[in-house]
């Protein structure tokens, strides 16, 4: 491995390398205060202002932000990167977004994207992003982490509260979210929409969002104090997915320098990827499933299709794959990426094999209670509750019939000697030992997915398996369950009436200083913070993170070895 920084296009002039050096010797946070400080650029009446004291330019006209909740920080909120995706936009990639006159107050988040919800604010017009920033001038060049958020590619928004960026841009870091289309405004392919493409393709309209958004990010971000070489795309869920498909995108090659995933980036051979949002779709499969969607609407043409009002598309999150065998009853969610051959050219397992990622910093990992886990206190809730039957959702076996029936199903030939590794004779012990094998599935899917990724990147990899379950009324039923580290990642404990404790607090200060060390050097290690060692292919553990810190092993040796046959004969994606 080499050094974090050895491998930056563009080498660092003499202020980011000052800043990275002391990131790594003195934390992030006071890298930034000692340069604020000092200053990095010659001072005049205008630049010394801070940045939420006067306006900001963007390639579209001014904008002016408001005090965020810390000290020190100005969000930006609602700042549209791209044309209304309405009319004759809708299935078309992003278009430029349209100039105003004067200062526009970005003070109000903008639309969400359309989707099931009774709560949000949506249109069509959802296109936008928020910044959040600690600089006190442009072109510090501060790190930039862009946000993509979760949601099965059918659901989210990026003015989720649990996002906010005041915390990490109190630590030197420029945050920005933004939205991106969902369902089938995002993801429907149809031979009419590939035909009236120039590159006879359909359905990654979402992904070519997350690309606008860079873009938009890469030009205008130095006015907010932000450095458009030192950028790190993170999400969670269908976002870590869309971070791993954009650092597999030609289109996005050189628009960021590192990624970071928060849960389900696997092993592509891994079966328990299938049923995720992230589990990709083939070209041929996407072009049937799309007219099929279309016709059960009573629109059998795309002039029909672009008649509907918006309000027709937002059952995404109800749909299911049928198509795909997951070796399991759980399905995929009908409307997600398509491996189209110019924004996705390819599937995971070639991708790797080719070496055609981006060479990119990774950091990645998962949860202690997902993917079928389940707290030991919620036994008793799912055996009432029974299977979540829902796109995305993973199978949940608390009883020893029901554990055993989906072990056959899902590891055929090999069910026996699943079953001796991970033996039960009874309910609870059923649910106990299949809390053990998600949990190995996930670590040991994790390891073998760097080991792929590390042959065809040279920079560093981080893993990670989060433990932390925070207090609340999900603490028994949920504990570390799918999303619950974001809040703590983004150092922002949302909502304040949860409960939280001194140890969350601790918690939440820990994972978004190795966040904002991450993003601005490479490396998550700093003073003051338990060693985080990079990932090694002949080191078989992940840094546990949450409730204790350090590594761990992904599984015992015997079931190691298990998971490595077991994935050798699946098809990869």
């Amino acid at each position: 491995m080499t050094a974090p920084d050895s491998h930056d296009a563009h080498p660092p002039d003499s202020t980011l390398r000052r800043r990275e050096f002391l990131g790594r010797t003195a934390g992030v946070a006071a890298a930034a205060a000692l340069l604020d400080a000092v200053g990095t650029h010659p001072s005049s009446a205008a630049a010394a202002q801070p940045l939420g004291s006067r306006p900001v330019r963007t390639q579209s006209g001014l904008v002016a932000g408001v005090p965020a909740s810390a000290s020190g920080v100005t969000v930006f909120k609602g700042i549209p990167y791209a044309a209304s995706t309405a009319g004759k936009n809708r299935w078309r990639p992003p278009q430029p977004a349209p100039s105003w006159t004067g200062i526009r107050k970005a003070d109000t988040f903008g639309d969400a994207p359309p989707q099931a919800s009774s709560t949000l604010t949506m249109s069509e017009d959802c296109l936008n992003l928020n910044i959040w920033t600690g600089a006190r001038r442009n072109g510090e060049r501060r790190p930039v982490y862009v946000w993509i958020y979760g949601g099965g590619f059918s659901a989210g928004t990026g003015s989720d509260p649990s996002f906010d960026g005041s915390v990490l841009a109190a630590k030197g870091i420029v945050v920005v979210t933004f939205n991106y289309r969902l369902g089938a405004l995002g993801f429907l392919a149809t031979p009419e929409l590939s035909a009236e493409s120039r590159h006879d393709v359909s359905g990654n309209y979402g992904l070519l969002d997350q690309i606008a958004a860079l873009k938009w990010v890469r030009r205008n971000i130095a006015e907010f104090g932000g450095d458009p070489r030192r950028i790190t795309v993170g999400g969670q869920s269908a976002g870590a997915g869309s971070t791993n498909m954009l650092s597999m995108s030609p289109l996005a090659t050189g628009l960021f320098q590192r990624s970071l995933a928060e849960s389900q980036v696997r092993c592509p051979s891994d079966p328990e990827l299938r049923y995720l949002g992230v589990s990709l779709r083939k070209m041929d499969t996407a072009l049937e499933q799309g007219p099929a969607y279309g016709a059960a609407k009573g629109a059998t043409t795309l002039t029909q299709l672009r008649a509907l009002p918006w309000q027709d598309f937002t059952d995404g999150a109800s749909l299911k794959d049928e198509t795909v065998d997951t070796k399991s009853v759980a399905k995929p969610p009908l409307f997600r990426p398509v491996v189209d051959g110019w924004v996705l050219p390819a599937g995971y397992r070639a991708t790797y094999a080719a070496h055609a990622q981006n060479d990119v910093w990774y950091l990645a990992g998962n949860n202690l209670d997902e993917s079928g886990a389940v707290p030991e206190t919620a036994f008793d809730y799912w055996r009432e509750a029974g299977y979540p039957d829902r796109p995305g959702a993973p199978p949940v076996h608390v009883t020893l019939d029901d554990y055993v029936t989906a072990a056959r199903r899902k590891f055929g030939t090999m069910a026996d000697e699943f079953l001796r590794l991970y033996p039960a004779s009874t309910d609870d012990e059923a649910a106990l030992v299949s809390n053990d094998a998600v949990r190995d599935n996930s670590r040991v899917s994790t390891h073998l997915w760097g080991t792929e990724w590390t042959q065809g990147a040279d920079r560093p990899v981080y893993t990670y398996f989060w433990t932390h379950r925070p207090p609340g009324p999900d603490h028994d039923i949920r504990g570390a369950y799918h999303g619950s580290e974001i809040v703590y990642f983004f150092g922002n404990l949302y909502p304040g009436t949860q409960g939280w404790t001194d140890q969350d607090r601790e918690i939440a200060d820990t994972m978004s200083s190795y966040l904002a060390n991450y993003i601005t050097t490479g490396n998550p290690n700093g003073r003051g913070l338990p060693r985080w060692p990079a990932y090694r292919p002949d080191s078989p553990t992940v840094m546990e993170v949450g409730e204790h810190y350090g590594p761990m092993r992904v599984a015992s040796p015997e079931r190691l070895a298990f998971w490595k046959r077991y994935f050798a004969t699946q098809e990869a994606w």
